[in-house]
């Protein structure tokens, strides 16, 4: 969808369990990120949850805790589709990511894909295909990758850069002040990069509003929300629905 130009909408996913994950993946969303970096999510866990989204059309990516070619390793043998990856802030940072999706001789990612290739059975013909499956996302969150945007876009096998508003504005001294004009202006040139260089820019959405916001500026990879934020968020709604009057009609003290 994204090399055919096409926007696609996921969520994060960080609650340890298969029923919540099976939930999300049914609800139309195109992918799911299994969260590594924030979540308290162990590699077997994650390979839990990704069988229990099995029969969906869900596409499931993994971020990963951090650039590191052991735990891009596992994400993608336990059967993930893609990996996000924090903290990409160089070119060469970026290479680095890409070489640890791919096979020699283009990468260094070691023989062994697991339930990736359905515990060996399909191991020649996940070989052939794998390093042109793999989706790379790096994670724009600094200044430094700021100024280097045009460096990590131009790295081939990077396939998207998505942007965790939060982690932006307070690198750049805005904490918790993701509408600041300043962050505003570092994610217009990351999504302008993006679009010359014809690579996805991908974006979390704080809200629905800014959803629709980011969409018509033309960001491709919208992470609409969390299961907590979606959890929260429900509750929140039923018990204002209702009000505190209603809640506590017909009660007594006893």
């Amino acid at each position: 969808m994204l090399k055919d130009g096409k926007t696609t909408i996921g969520s994060w996913l960080t609650i340890g369990n298969a029923d919540v994950a099976e939930i999300m993946a049914h609800r139309g969303f195109d992918w799911l990120v299994f969260d590594m970096e924030h979540a308290p999510l162990g590699i077997g866990t994650v390979e839990n949850l990704l069988q229990a989204i099995n029969g969906s059309d869900i596409t499931p990516i993994v971020r990963v805790a951090w650039n590191d070619m052991v735990l891009i390793k596992l994400a993608l043998d336990i059967g993930a589709y893609g990996v996000v990856v924090p903290w990409v802030n160089t070119e060469e940072e970026a290479k680095s990511v890409v070489r640890a999706t791919r096979y020699a001789p283009r990468g260094n990612r070691g023989v062994g894909p697991r339930r990736a290739a359905s515990y060996g059975d399909k191991l020649i013909d996940y070989l052939k295909e794998a390093d042109k499956e793999i989706m790379v996302v790096c994670q724009i969150e600094t200044e430094e990758a700021i100024r280097n945007i045009a460096r990590i876009l131009s790295v081939e096998g990077v396939d998207a850069v998505f942007i965790g508003p939060a982690d932006l504005s307070t690198s750049l001294g805005y904490k918790g002040d993701w509408n600041n004009p300043n962050v505003e202006k570092a994610i217009s040139t990351v999504l302008e990069a993006s679009k010359k260089a014809n690579i996805a820019a991908g974006i979390y959405a704080m809200s629905i509003d800014d959803a629709k916001r980011y969409i018509a500026d033309g960001f491709r990879f919208v992470a609409l929300g969390s299961d907590t934020g979606f959890l929260i968020s429900g509750c929140r709604k039923a018990i204002e629905a209702l009000g505190k009057e209603e809640r506590w009609r017909g009660r007594t003290n006893s």
